[in-house]
């Protein structure tokens, strides 16, 4: 009989994930995880089930669920940290969240994006740039980080050259969701340290931006803060979702991605020579090795799935990397192949949280699936360099990828 709370916490587990999700799939769809403190969904059915339930797996009130198990006097430090997760469009339900993410929806609509094409295809070019005479480079430093993250600091009207404070409040946040349904004291006051300082960052952008408008999705957003009832609190919350969500999965999307291809050397030549199909090549590496490796809700009332019973206020853990791997639903689930069928995949989600950034994504990331196989067809790993995956249950990456041209 297989331990899964050993399977899911071991060192293997972050290195490859999926040969694990199919063990634990072979024994159950679903099974409780005290060492993540929550019910730990490996099927598809199950997992676009509850993703498609608000109702009944509601998104509010997951960073309360993970102080729970600090003491009283740490939860009285981190007050600020729990407070700004009471709102914001991911950490809300109807009829907020359809509020708020009917005011975003055009910001992130195809025909709002498409005009950024050509400035992104000139960023990508120019981060390529400065290693085109280096016999490698580290792809996550040069092209995978920065590319997205620009992108998004742009988009709200920050400078690129506060780039660095961003990337590193956004990693000391993601510290919450680490480690499933639990959250340890220091990455706590971790987490809250950073948030308050990339709070008071955005109240001060939000200050200048009343008084100086642009043409940035802030200054669009503060047009419409008194017409659709906006609250400060919700902005400020939302503008910190845009950014940590905006970037880090786009980057490890990129990484792994490319990681993927160079592991699959035929895929990655089958890519080269044949460029328009970078745009599949983006859903099947989405698929493939998926950057969000799980969702998490927290269940509104007593529910029975599959054979259990989960417990209202118990935490809700969809394995969205498990999914994309169950074979009741991808034919050569563990293949990569970058020329299948629309696969009904879900790295960006499901239901009225679907990925908002979704189509930025996949423009950012075909354009640099172009770039590279254009600029170096020949491009191999360096396997002398070994590869350190995030210790992350919730978002999959490499720290570093190293490649020869």
């Amino acid at each position: 009989m297989l331990n899964p709370d050993v399977l899911i916490t071991s060192t293997a587990f972050f290195s490859d994930p999926y040969s694990i999700y199919t063990q634990l799939r072979q024994e159950a769809s679903i099974f409780w995880s005290e060492r993540w403190r929550g019910w730990v969904l490996l099927g598809y059915d199950d997992i676009v089930a509850t993703l498609r339930d608000p109702q009944r797996f509601s998104s509010a009130g997951r960073i309360a669920y993970l102080l729970q198990n600090l003491s009283s006097d740490m939860r009285a430090e981190l007050k600020v940290l729990e407070e700004h997760y009471r709102y914001g469009i991911a950490h809300s339900d109807p009829p907020a969240h359809t509020r708020l993410r009917s005011l975003l929806t055009p910001f992130f609509a195809p025909r709002y994006l498409e005009p950024m094409r050509a400035t992104v295809e000139t960023l990508i070019d120019s981060l390529l740039a400065e290693v085109e005479s280096a016999a490698d480079f580290d792809l996550i430093a040069t092209l995978a980080y920065p590319l997205p993250a620009i992108v998004v600091l742009e988009m709200l009207g920050a400078p690129r050259a506060d780039i660095a404070l961003f990337r590193q409040w956004a990693l000391d946040v993601n510290l919450l969701f680490a480690k499933g349904g639990r959250v340890d004291s220091e990455g706590a006051a971790i987490a809250q340290k950073s948030l308050s300082e990339m709070r008071q960052y955005i109240a001060d952008m939000i200050h200048h931006r009343q008084r100086h408008p642009g043409n940035d999705l802030l200054s669009h957003l503060l047009a419409q803060q008194q017409e659709d009832g906006l609250t400060h609190a919700e902005l400020v919350s939302t503008v910190v979702t845009l950014f940590v969500a905006g970037h880090e999965t786009t980057t490890n999307l990129i990484g792994n991605g490319m990681l993927a291809l160079l592991r699959n050397p035929e895929q990655w030549h089958l890519l080269c020579a044949n460029p328009n199909l970078a745009e599949s090549a983006v859903e099947e590496l989405m698929r493939y090795d998926t950057p969000v490796q799980r969702g998490w809700r927290i269940a509104s009332e007593d529910v029975e799935l599959a054979g259990q019973r989960i417990g209202k206020g118990q935490m809700v853990l969809q394995m969205i990397g498990s999914a994309n791997r169950d074979p009741a639903h991808f034919e050569r689930p563990e293949t990569l192949d970058i020329t299948r069928r629309a696969s009904r995949h879900l790295g960006f989600g499901v239901g009225i949280h679907f990925c908002l950034g979704a189509p930025l994504a996949r423009m950012e990331v075909a354009g640099v699936l172009r770039a590279m196989s254009k600029r170096f067809p020949r491009l191999t790993l360096d396997n002398s360099r070994p590869l350190h995956w995030r210790q992350d249950v919730a978002l999959r990456g490499v720290e570093e990828l190293w490649v020869i041209k």
